[in-house]
């Protein structure tokens, strides 16, 4: 019985310490891979963007979990338990109730485009700051003398038409409409762009949550890799291991090599969608087609402003890849940025709208000057406990410029 024990206590030493063995081979590795020590907490946190992490943060819910189907727009939020975000409001968004005739007792501005939007309109729970609303209520005087409010029309993953669509259907409801936009869109620049999405561990669902047929293996992937993710972060031990974070970001990568769940059907998502061969084979015209596509619903949401007299900006949203000199932390979350001269070219054939009168304005450069931390991963500003960001406010600060210099807001004593 006693040699038994011993042979237990022998095999049980020996697992402890092949476990420790691969804990320390981790560390090490990770450390190399940062140049400095990373804990598994903030490893964990990196397989999701600030968007997807925060609306599920303290659970074990997916970002996939809190949205809710929209017959115009694709999707919203919900409110409804166990996932629900509390906060969401009449139209599944974030922010005051959207009204359905023009209120008279404010100056009412629809801010829209993606997850950028939507942290700048503030999709945090109150009493989060909201950035442009406070920027304008601070500096400025309405044309109508009112206090501003800003309608938060801004989603993760959102891309154009899904702003231009949300303006129209509100557009006799707001006197003014400012877009922010330019990143989500520049993936669908890159020839064969559908096939070849890369995004970090569970991050899909900043392309398009509602994936399906030939991108439905990398969705599964995201799906499953996410869940596994969100689940080791919430457990006591594993959630502090850099082997379990080895060994998830493993399998993703694994999985993402293997051409699977490919699908025979005819109408598909990418069917709907896919460019003609001979354009997607040119890659000029295929850059040129999709500018031009581009273009058009920056046109349309200013023609549907002209039509209901409302206001009207385009703002083309900076990213770490240009206009600024990332920090060492930045540089560990910013991710690939070879899209930099595309994403350049991309705002170039933009600004040309404004030689045909279109109000459109480049925000690329606005970090440039800026030495500390910005970003908090590929596209998002960085955030505090109370929600207070620096990106956020100067974003707010120079829209708020224009929009006075453009939209006759006189400034307050």
């Amino acid at each position: 019985m006693k040699q038994r024990i011993f042979g237990w206590i022998s095999v049980l030493f020996g697992i402890v310490l092949s476990l420790a063995a691969l804990e320390v081979t981790a560390i090490v590795w990770l450390y190399l891979e940062d140049g400095r020590y990373t804990s598994a907490e903030e490893l964990f946190e990196r397989t999701q963007n600030t968007y997807v992490r925060d609306a599920t943060k303290g659970t074990a819910c997916r970002y996939v979990d809190t949205l809710f189907p929209h017959p115009y727009v694709a999707f919203v939020h919900h409110a409804n338990p166990p996932c629900g975000i509390p906060w969401v409001n009449n139209v599944g968004l974030f922010g005051p109730d959207y009204p359905v005739l023009k209120p008279t007792d404010r100056y009412v501005v629809m801010l829209t485009g993606g997850s950028v939007a939507s942290q700048l309109g503030q999709n945090a729970a109150p009493p989060a700051p909201r950035y442009l609303e406070e920027e304008l209520n601070k500096k400025y005087i309405s044309p109508n003398g009112k206090p501003f409010m800003v309608l938060n029309g801004g989603d993760g993953a959102w891309k154009e038409p899904q702003p231009f669509i949300l303006f129209s259907l509100y557009a006799s409801s707001v006197d003014a409409v400012a877009v922010l936009g330019g990143f989500n869109e520049h993936y669908f620049f890159w020839p064969g762009a559908e096939e070849r999405l890369e995004r970090p561990l569970s991050n899909f669902l900043d392309v398009n949550p509602f994936v399906a047929d030939e991108n439905f293996g990398d969705a599964a992937i995201g799906w499953v890799m996410g869940r596994i993710a969100g689940t080791l972060a919430l457990n006591p031990v594993l959630g502090r291991s850099h082997a379990a974070y080895m060994v998830v970001r493993g399998i993703e990568q694994a999985a993402k090599g293997k051409d699977i769940f490919k699908s025979a059907k005819k109408t598909t998502l990418n069917s709907m969608f896919h460019m003609p061969e001979n354009i997607r084979s040119n890659h000029k015209l295929a850059f040129d087609t999709q500018l031009g596509l581009y273009q058009k619903y920056i046109k349309a949401t200013v023609a549907v402003a002209k039509d209901n007299n409302v206001k009207a900006a385009y703002f083309i949203q900076p990213a770490p890849a240009i206009g600024k000199e990332l920090t060492e932390e930045e540089k560990r979350v910013v991710g690939d940025l070879s899209y930099k001269n595309m994403y350049a070219n991309i705002v170039t054939g933009l600004m040309t709208l404004r030689d045909g009168g279109t109000p459109i304005y480049d925000l690329t450069q606005i970090f440039a000057g800026e030495k500390a931390t910005i970003y908090a991963d590929h596209i998002h500003y960085a955030r505090d406990a109370a929600n207070e960001s620096p990106g956020n406010r100067i974003i707010a600060a120079r829209m708020g410029e224009i929009l006075a210099e453009n939209w006759g807001f006189q400034r307050k004593p």
